[in-house]
Order: C-alpha cells, then sequence, then structure tokens
C-alpha cells in the first residue's frame, strides 16, 4: 500500500498536530483510494520549549517602541491587505465607521434604535453557537457576544446603513475568529474563499442580503493600514511573543540538534513498504529535505514540501546538509514545491535545482502570516499532490 508521511512545520503541538494530520488524511484520501497517511509528530519530542516558563519575556506594557512603517500601495483589486489588518486588530473597521462615516438619515419618532437591532441579532447569532462558521473553527458565539456589548457598536450603527452595517459586524466576527486562531498558533486556518463564504452566511443572518464581501473594504480601512496594526502590535508584544517562540525556537532547535529528528524520520521510513512520499510543510519539508539528502532511502519516490524554506536556506549557505552550489544527490526522488506566492516563508527551487524541481503556485487568498497556514484547506494543494503521487 503506498503510504504518505506527513511531517509538521515549526510551533506545531497536541492537540493541534492531531487535528491537522486529520484533516490532510481526510482530504487526500478523499481524491485517491488506498492511501496509508503516517504522521511523524516531532514536534513533542523535538520541538523547543521555554524550559523556565517564559521567564525570558518582558512584561506587559514593556518598554519597547514601535517601529514606524510605511505601508506599501494596495492592489486596487486585492483586499488581502485589508484583512490583513482585521486579523492584527478586527476592531479597526469598527473605529473608523463610528469615527469618520457619514451620518445615517435621522430615525423618525418611535423607531427602534439601530443599535438595538444589530444587538438584538448578534444575540440570536450567539446562541446559536459556532454552527454559521464552523468551516473557521470555534469562537463566533464569544465574538457575537462581546460585539454586542461593544462601546462603538452605537455610534457604528448610527452612522451607517442597515446594510453596511451588517457587512462591517460579519467581517468584523469572523475576523476576530480567525484572529484569535492565529493567536492560538492554530495550524488549520481557511483560504479566503471559504472566509467570504462564511462572511456573506453572517451578512445574511444579520439582516442583509449577501451583495459581496468587498463592500466598504478598501474604501474605509485601507486608509489606515499600518498604523491600526503597529497600535495593536505593541498592546500584544507579550502575547505575541509567547505566541511565535515555538516557530523561532524550533527553527533554531533544529538548526543545530537536528540530527535526532533526521534519525527519527529515516527510522520510520525504513518500517514502510514502497513507494512513500514524504510531505513536510515548513521546517517539515526541511527537515524531509535533509534527511533524503543525508540519507537514501529507496522505498521514497516523492518528495512534497508547502511553503518551505529549504531553498532559500541552500542558496543562504544555512541547509545542514547541502550548500550551494552542491548538485541535490542522485538519490534524492522527484520533488514538487508547493508555494502561496502571498506566502513570505514559501520559496522556490526550481532555479537552484534545475529538471530536479517542480515549483507550483497556490492561492489560498489569505494575507501573510495566514497563509502560511492555509495551505492544508486549500482544495488545489491536495490535486496536485495526488496528480504526482507515485
Amino acid at each position: 500500500m503506498p503510504s504518505v508521511v506527513f511531517i509538521h512545520g515549526t510551533g506545531v503541538r497536541e492537540p493541534g498536530f492531531s487535528a491537522l494530520v486529520g484533516r490532510f488524511a481526510a482530504e487526500l484520501t478523499r481524491l485517491r483510494d488506498g492511501l496509508r497517511v503516517v504522521p511523524y509528530y516531532w514536534g513533542g519530542q523535538h520541538g523547543a520549549m521555554l524550559a523556565a516558563g517564559g521567564a525570558s519575556l518582558p512584561p506587559e506594557g514593556g518598554t519597547a517602541r514601535s517601529i514606524a512603517e510605511v505601508p506599501s500601495m494596495p492592489d486596487p483589486d486585492d483586499d488581502t491587505t485589508g484583512w490583513a489588518t482585521l486579523y492584527t486588530d478586527p476592531d479597526a473597521e469598527l473605529v473608523l465607521a463610528a469615527c469618520g462615516a457619514e451620518q445615517a438619515v435621522e430615525l423618525p419618532p418611535g423607531s427602534v434604535p439601530p443599535e438595538q437591532k444589530i444587538q438584538a441579532l448578534l444575540t440570536s447569532l450567539a446562541a446559536q453557537g459556532d454552527v454559521l462558521s464552523d468551516e473557521l473553527g470555534p469562537g463566533l458565539a464569544r465574538a457575537a457576544v462581546d460585539l454586542a456589548v461593544h462601546p462603538l457598536l452605537r455610534p457604528t450603527a448610527t452612522a451607517l446603513q442597515p446594510g453596511d452595517l451588517a457587512v462591517l459586524v460579519a467581517r468584523c466576527l469572523v475576523a476576530r475568529v480567525i484572529a484569535a486562531a492565529l493567536d492560538n498558533d492554530t495550524p488549520i486556518i481557511p483560504v479566503g474563499d471559504t472566509r467570504d463564504i462564511v462572511v456573506d452566511r453572517l451578512v445574511k443572518a444579520l439582516g442583509a442580503p449577501p451583495r459581496g464581501v468587498e463592500r466598504g473594504l478598501r474604501t474605509m480601512l485601507l486608509r489606515s493600514v499600518g498604523s491600526a496594526a503597529s497600535r495593536a502590535v505593541v498592546r500584544r508584544r507579550r502575547a505575541l511573543t509567547q505566541a511565535t517562540h515555538p516557530v523561532a525556537g524550533d527553527i533554531l532547535r533544529y538548526l543545530t540538534r537536528g540530527e535526532r529528528v533526521r534519525t527519527d524520520l529515516c527510522t520510520l521510513v525504513e518500517g514502510l513498504e514502497a513507494p512513500v512520499t514524504l510531505v513536510g510543510h515548513s521546517l517539515g519539508g526541511i527537515i524531509a529535505l535533509d534527511t533524503l539528502v543525508t540519507t537514501p532511502l529507496p522505498q521514497v519516490r516523492l518528495l512534497v514540501t508547502a511553503g518551505s524554506q529549504g531553498p532559500f536556506l541552500y542558496e543562504s549557505g544555512s541547509l545542514p546538509s547541502l550548500i550551494h552550489p552542491e548538485p541535490l544527490p542522485a538519490h534524492v526522488p522527484d520533488w514538487l514545491n508547493l508555494y502561496d506566492p502571498r506566502d513570505l516563508l514559501g520559496y522556490l527551487g526550481a532555479g537552484l535545482f534545475p529538471g530536479r524541481v517542480t515549483d507550483v503556485a497556490v492561492n489560498s487568498r489569505q494575507p501573510f502570516p495566514a497563509a502560511h497556514s492555509a495551505y492544508w484547506t486549500n482544495p488545489a494543494v491536495y490535486r496536485h499532490i495526488v496528480d504526482h503521487l507515485p
């Protein structure tokens, strides 16, 4: 039986790993029967940890100063920059609407204030739990409860027409759910198409017909890209450090003490019958590449990397097993390298190893860093893998 070994990336720990490999196995076997998916969970034994409980981290509200950032000009046909700001500060659009939007027509006597209407809809939404945003993961009900009592909801509801208000509130709710997932280092992030479907679903539940999630996003939100994000990063410095330390720590630990990780992978592969495919995400792709370079494993007929820094480390002289311009050993199998153009941690290999690597772009429609975790919810990723399986 063909085996596919899944090797996770940086910062992944249980229970996130089981959820991730479960999703991977379900999507892959749905497209091709008769596959055995074998997980390689190196993070539990070989991953980085803060041994002193985070004693090295600065306290909340420290003296570090933010660095002023000048945002690049946004693409007028692309909404990923706006979503990047919302993931950093889900209330950014709420603030803009309350402070700068044109006031709506004054209500006639006896009318229900607009904030009461949207509050009632949010309360009803919270009572349904997370069912309307199941694709995004948990958190919708909590987000709806919090937003219903948000102090900016009243001026925002007064400033906007009901349809625009429903869209803004829906985006705010979705941004809160995905931002929480990113803060928790959840390894499964939905692609932009899934996010937009949930937004439209919530727009309808909030009393307006779905007309496209792009309404108002560019004109209202992108004017403040950079400044809102910078303020939020300063406020959440310790939380961000605690969330990202496994990522940086895993990389440094592997580059200095990676032999055990590669040895354990070899042992796993040697117990499998051919043909074997290694699929590695991020640092998992580096682990797979290093292992195949240093140890001939004839059972392995295909290497798949997604969002991997292997080519960059090779070119920069940082890959443990191979330094440019040394060629890729002949025993290394065919290499399929998947990358998202918006994933700043995904690199190309075909130009470094001509004829040995196939680079394929996949578009999750998510901004970075969400794009780095969205490979395994992108149907195109699985189609490309299945098309190349031996």
